[in-house]
């Protein structure tokens, strides 16, 4: 099977990814290595924290450039988890208090905004399990039953598409939650499908085998 490198910034929970990966048969590198991830077919972005932070941690390890390289150029198919979606977003209104908008990446003609549920019993951050709702279909849920769309969310802040193209699936807590995006060879999960058991084991099973 061909490889595939597991980005490590220090911000995610790449241990539990790489795990998940192997369990579905491909070998898997955690790296920050421009090189390995060159050689890699498949390349998963995880992150886990403060947007700010893994914004500073992938410039300081020159990995915007690589991925820039390697995603848009080159094509090679990526997956975004949770933080790792959220970068690909033009910017992060996180820390507002800090006056200024947090760049990202800029793949996405998004912004990444704090959950505003109008519900009382609906506490922030969304924590655990949550059924998604297709807006489209993408080969990466192609083989999950709509009945088994069930997958483990932690976060405070999700990503609002300009394009509604772009996004695939949707969660409700109390409000559209934006839960999967995808445009080209790049696609991104809010929720964590190395934690979500079997429909997350098999979402990354149709990644690592999707040629866009």
């Amino acid at each position: 099977m061909p490889g595939v490198a597991i980005i490590d910034y220090g911000m995610g929970n790449v241990r539990s990814v790489k795990n998940a990966v192997e369990c579905r048969g491909y070998d898997a590198v955690i790296t920050a290595d421009a090189a390995q991830i060159a050689d890699a077919s498949h390349i998963i972005l995880p992150g886990v924290g403060a947007f700010e932070s893994a914004m500073i941690n992938l410039r300081r390890g020159n990995l915007i450039e690589t991925l820039e390289g390697s995603v848009r150029r080159q094509g090679k198919p990526m997956l975004g988890i949770c933080l790792g979606m959220q970068v690909l977003a033009k910017g992060s209104t996180e820390h507002a208090e800090s006056r200024r908008e947090h760049q990202g990446f800029g793949w996405f003609d998004a912004d990444v905004v704090r959950i505003e549920t109008v519900r009382a019993d609906l506490k922030i951050p969304h924590m655990g399990w949550n059924n998604i709702t297709k807006e489209r279909e993408h080969p990466i849920l192609a083989n999950i039953g709509d009945k088994n769309l069930n997958f483990y969310f932690v976060h405070s802040y999700h990503m609002k598409c300009r394009n509604k193209a772009d996004v695939v699936a949707f969660a409700n807590y109390g409000v559209p939650v934006t839960a999967v995006v995808a445009k080209d060879n790049i696609v991104a999960t809010q929720f964590h499908p190395e934690k979500s058991q079997d429909s997350g084991i098999e979402l990354l099973g149709s990644f690592l085998s999707w040629n866009p």
